[in-house]
C-alpha cells in the first residue's frame, strides 16, 4: 500500500512538471507580440498593419513586430496563427479576401476559419469599385446593365484575378441582371488600369485605393461600390445598393488570435484596437486609403460577420460554378 501511495505522488509530481503553468491574463503581455501577416511588405494591407502594429506596441507597453509571410491566398500566414500556442504572443493581421474568400474557392484548406481562429477586431472597412474607361457610353450600374444586355457577348470585365471580389461580385451582378459579359483576369491591377485608361478594357473592378489617381484626374470614371456605404474619397459614387442591386458584403481588414486564446487577453486587444481606431491621426490614414472606420465593436460582432461572409462568398462561387485549384 506505501509503495502504490509514492508511485502515486510520483506520478502527480511528473504530471505538474509537464505541465505548463497556467497562463493568467494579468500577466500578459510580459514580451514580445508577433502579427503574422500573409500580404507583402509595402502593400495596403502591410500599410495599415504596421500603423496598427506600432500604436499596439505603445498601449500594451511591448514591441509587436510585424512578420510579412505572403503566398498561397494567405494560408501560409494564417496557418501559422492556426498552429501557434493560444497565448496572446502570436495574432494574425488578414484581409476578407485571404480569410473567408479562399475558403470559399479553394477545394481543401489546412484549417477551418471558424474554428481554428479567434476573431479579435475588425479595423476597417472598404467595398471594391466599379470602374468604366472615359470612351464608354454607361454613365451609371443602370445604364452598363442595359448596354450590355444590348450586345450579349460582345463585352469583357477585369479583375485582378481569377476568384477576386471584383470578379465574384460581378459574376452575381450577371446573375441578378441576366448580363452576358465575359470574365479577363489580369495579374497585376497597374495593367488593368493601363487598359482602362488606354479604353482597350471597358469595364473592370480594382480595390478601392489604386485606381484614385485616375478618377482623380478625370481619366476613369467610377460608377458603383459594394457595401452598404460610400467610399471617403469617391463621395459622388454610390453604392450598388443605391442603384438597386445591394450587395452588403464588403472587403475588410481585421485581427484574429489562435482558437483558445483566453477570452480576457482577446478582449483587451479588441478594446485597445478600438481605441486605436478611433485616433484622428488613423483615421486620416483611412480616409487617404479610401477606406473606413469599422462599426464593429466586439469579437462576437467580428465573428458573426466572418461566418456570413463566409457563407455569403460559399454561395456565389456554387451558383457561378467558380473552381479553383489548390
Amino acid at each position: 500500500m506505501h509503495r502504490r501511495t509514492l508511485l502515486k505522488h510520483a506520478t502527480l509530481s511528473m504530471a505538474a512538471l509537464s505541465t505548463p503553468p497556467m497562463l493568467r491574463a494579468e500577466d500578459w503581455p510580459a514580451r514580445t507580440i508577433t502579427m503574422v501577416l500573409p500580404a507583402s511588405a509595402g502593400s495596403g494591407t502591410d500599410i495599415l498593419a504596421r500603423e496598427l502594429a506600432i500604436k499596439l506596441g505603445d498601449a500594451l507597453k511591448q514591441p509587436v513586430i510585424v512578420d510579412n509571410k505572403p503566398g498561397a491566398s494567405g494560408i501560409i500566414g494564417t496557418q501559422i496563427v492556426t498552429r501557434a500556442a493560444p497565448d496572446g504572443y502570436t495574432i494574425l493581421y488578414t484581409n476578407g479576401t485571404n480569410a473567408v474568400m479562399a475558403p470559399a474557392l479553394l477545394k481543401s484548406m489546412p484549417y477551418d476559419v471558424l474554428q481554428d481562429l479567434q476573431p479579435v477586431a475588425q479595423t476597417v472597412t472598404g467595398g471594391v469599385t466599379l470602374l468604366v474607361s472615359n470612351d464608354f457610353p454607361a454613365k451609371n450600374l443602370q445604364e452598363l446593365v442595359a448596354y450590355v444586355k444590348a450586345n450579349p457577348g460582345k463585352l469583357a470585365y477585369g479583375s485582378w484575378a481569377v476568384g477576386s471580389s471584383g470578379h465574384l461580385v460581378m459574376e452575381w451582378l450577371k446573375k441578378q441582371t441576366g448580363m452576358d459579359i465575359t470574365h479577363t483576369p489580369y495579374r497585376q491591377v497597374t495593367q488593368l488600369l493601363t487598359e482602362l485608361v488606354s479604353g482597350q478594357l471597358k469595364v473592370g473592378w480594382t480595390d478601392p485605393i489604386a485606381p484614385l489617381p485616375f478618377i482623380e484626374a478625370g481619366k476613369l470614371r467610377a460608377i458603383g461600390v459594394i457595401g452598404n456605404k460610400r467610399l471617403p474619397r469617391n463621395p459622388t459614387v454610390p453604392t450598388l445598393g443605391e442603384q438597386g442591386h445591394p450587395f452588403e458584403t464588403v472587403g475588410w481588414f481585421g485581427v484574429f488570435a489562435p482558437k483558445d486564446t483566453p477570452k480576457a487577453i482577446v478582449q483587451r486587444l479588441s478594446d485597445e484596437i478600438q481605441r486605436i481606431q478611433s485616433l484622428p491621426e488613423v483615421q486620416a490614414r483611412q480616409t487617404f486609403m479610401n477606406v473606413t472606420n469599422s462599426t464593429l465593436k466586439s469579437p462576437d460582432e467580428f465573428g458573426a460577420v466572418v461566418a456570413q461572409d463566409l457563407k455569403t462568398w460559399k454561395k456565389i462561387v456554387t451558383d457561378a460554378n467558380i473552381k479553383l485549384e489548390n
